[in-house]
């Protein structure tokens, strides 16, 4: 396609009419994609507690479950790896290749999960083996994180980031539920003990239906009009030999993101990954309620997102996103010691809710807050690093510190010190930052 658009209802974006057809048609490519995606890579935690004593040495349950967690959280460690290597690429050849490339990976390392023999069968090559493909899931989830929201951001028409831009994390959530969901529906149709010996895996082997789709609906998207014109403008530049524009240093915006993202990624690991193991040994949930109960609190989330990004575009970022880390500063331990005393099933849910809504307030205006501190030359590399750094010191290993924690003090409610911490700080982060919600991308 050419850098000039023609059609009905265009929208000015930079330099060129984009028509808002257009603009739907690829953001809605790039979500689908981004489901697919994080249905993969959220399907670990929901069966964490049978890989616990699938993949790793028989012995007490609390030293399993940090095993298991501690290979969710290695899983992170190639995140910004990922985010680097793809996010650079993203910026030197395109956000469409490196798109292409991160589902690819994320179904290699997912299918791979679903076939590997069990500790009882080969040993200690079982957990290497799932740590190798956590790794791999690990490396996609980092460059698929950044990659899908540069591209979506800057396919948004002016006045309308914020809401374009929460269909990122409203496909995560997409992921996050469709992965909660089937292992809820495997838990319902199945009897424990065939979810135990065979039906677990059925959720990772689907990885491979999901690939060809998502493949597609990539492969069909074209180049965002953000990308083209910093394409254009720095040949241009390169060839009228002009100075180039000046920026912040790319290190000292991905600092920024990395601060802004601290309580976005714990509360999301905890919430969302972790709640269903602490309801079950906490609150005294089933399995199967546990997991319903999960997967409705992310319809709530997938259904809020969208309306706090287009709230967000009338008034402005910073106040949703300080009012989520005030929120969680005060609401998150009366929460968990609720659940904690024994709480009913409808309670547990009402509670699910209440944090939907509250990391809704967060995850809507965030990507377009997140995509606005960088430069368009550069944003899908250093946002990926700094992002995919919090993620991976703070989101991965959060199911395993809140498990820690729990051992370590005693008290059900421990990890509810974790959340409120990590509120503080990216309060004070985001106080800091200029809003952005009405200026251009750069």
């Amino acid at each position: 396609m050419s850098g000039t658009y023609v059609g009905t209802d265009p929208t000015q974006r930079g330099g060129a009419a984009v028509p808002a057809g257009e603009s739907r048609r690829a953001v809605m490519a790039a979500v689908i994609g981004n489901v697919l995606e994080w249905y993969d890579f959220a399907i670990y935690g929901y069966v964490a507690t049978i890989i616990a004593h699938k993949f790793f040495p028989p012995g007490d349950e609390v030293s399993s479950l940090l095993a298991t967690f501690a290979t969710f959280g290695i899983g992170f460690a190639a995140r910004p790896l990922g985010g680097i290597i793809i996010g650079r690429m993203g910026d030197t050849r395109g956000r469409k290749a490196a798109l292409l490339l991160t589902i690819f990976t994320m179904a290699i390392g997912t299918v791979g999960i679903g076939l590997i023999p069990s500790y009882a069968t080969i040993g200690l090559l079982a957990p290497i083996l799932l740590v190798a493909c956590r790794l791999l899931q690990g490396f996609a989830a980092g460059g698929e994180w950044g990659g899908a929201t540069a591209f979506i951001v800057e396919w948004a028409p002016k006045g309308k980031r914020g809401y374009f831009g929460s269909w990122q994390q409203a496909s995560v959530a997409g992921g996050l539920l469709l992965g909660s969901g089937t292992a809820a529906l495997f838990s319902t149709l199945l009897s424990p003990d065939q979810m135990d010996a065979w039906g677990w895996r059925i959720p990772f082997i689907l990885g491979i239906i999901l690939l060809p789709v998502g493949l597609y609906m990539r492969s069909s998207i074209d180049e965002t009009p953000a990308y083209r014109e910093a394409q254009a403008a720095q040949a241009a530049a390169a060839q009228a030999k002009a100075p180039p524009k000046v920026h912040a240093p790319g290190w000292i915006l991905a600092t920024r993101a990395f601060g802004f993202t601290i309580l976005w990624t714990v509360s999301y690991y905890v919430i969302l990954y972790y709640m269903p193991t602490f309801t079950q040994k906490y609150a005294g949930l089933s399995r199967t309620e546990s997991l319903w109960s999960n997967t409705l609190g992310l319809v709530v989330l997938a259904a809020l997102i969208p309306l706090m990004g287009l709230i967000s575009d009338r008034i402005g970022r910073k106040p949703m996103l300080l009012a989520c880390c005030l929120a969680f500063v005060l609401l998150t331990y009366p929460l968990f010691a609720a659940m904690a005393s024994g709480a009913t099933l409808v309670t547990v849910m009402g509670i699910q809710i209440l944090f939907a809504l509250m990391i809704a307030m967060f995850s809507g205006p965030g990507p377009a807050a997140i995509a606005e501190m960088f430069p368009t030359h550069s944003r899908s590399t250093w946002m990926s690093t700094g992002y995919s750094l919090a993620v991976t010191v703070f989101g991965g290993f959060a199911p395993f510190i809140a498990t820690w924690l729990i051992n370590a003090t005693g008290s059900p409610v421990a990890p509810t010190y974790y959340l409120i911490a990590a509120g503080v700080v990216s309060a004070l982060v985001i106080a800091a930052l200029p809003e952005t919600a009405h200026d251009d991308l750069h």
